[in-house]
């Protein structure tokens, strides 16, 4: 589905891998939150990918995708977010186009290290915990991160009505800061992206969202090419 140009100043396009339309809505409205008044903001859904990623294999699923639609639209757009945590996909979409594209993962390790913060990652199940572990590896900010921690909530718990999977984020937050040394918490999945602001106010720290993380940090590559 290619999109048409329009007179915005800069278009950043955001793809959710996965093919659960809400959390679609939830990665555009906070990434609208956080642009600025010249920047435009594109939320697409992978239709063809999995209703969540969690591990490797759903990683695998969402790939083919993810990079049709980034192909599709890479002369409309400015710059390009994969909005699931893992930066799934993130080197082959690299490939495909010169527009700057940035994973929300690595964009919000990058917030909280620039800033000066050890981190703590908070995520959902224990199987992306070896994921987000090596990708903060291999971009080189493990002596930044104190702990990635898994608050054991299935991604699309975070879809549903309720204050369940939100307290069980927040326990392992409170967790972090009592155990982990550290000075700000990274949330680990998209899903988490309406989260960040109450966390902050109700913990005292820099509670990061990696979807406004990536906003930041697209406007600033986009605006230098």
């Amino acid at each position: 589905m290619a999109l048409p140009t329009d007179r915005f100043a800069m278009r950043l396009c955001f793809i959710n891998p996965n093919a659960t339309a809400s959390m679609t809505e939830k990665i555009a409205a906070a990434a609208r939150r956080a642009a600025s008044p010249g920047t435009r903001i594109v939320a697409l859904t992978n239709a063809d990918g999995p209703p969540s990623i969690q591990g490797e294999a759903d990683g695998e699923a969402a790939v083919p995708g993810l990079l049709a639609l980034i192909e599709a639209n890479a002369g409309a757009m400015d710059g390009f977010a994969i909005a699931c945590f893992d930066d799934t996909g993130l080197a082959p979409a690299r490939a495909l186009t010169a527009r700057p594209v940035v994973g929300i993962g690595e964009a919000g390790y990058r917030a909280a290290a620039e800033a000066g913060h050890r981190f703590s990652v908070v995520t959902t199940l224990a199987v992306s915990v070896p994921i987000l572990d090596a990708n903060i590896g291999a971009y080189g900010l493990a002596a930044m991160r104190a702990r990635v921690r898994a608050s054991q909530v299935p991604v699309l718990a975070l879809e549903e009505e309720g204050e369940a999977a939100r307290e069980k984020v927040g326990a392992e937050i409170e967790a972090a800061i009592a155990e982990d040394g550290i000075s700000a918490v990274v949330l680990g999945c998209a899903g988490m992206a309406d989260l960040a602001q109450t966390y902050t106010r109700r913990f005292g720290l820099p509670v990061i969202d990696g979807v406004a993380a990536a906003v930041a940090l697209l406007e600033r590559e986009a605006a230098a090419r």
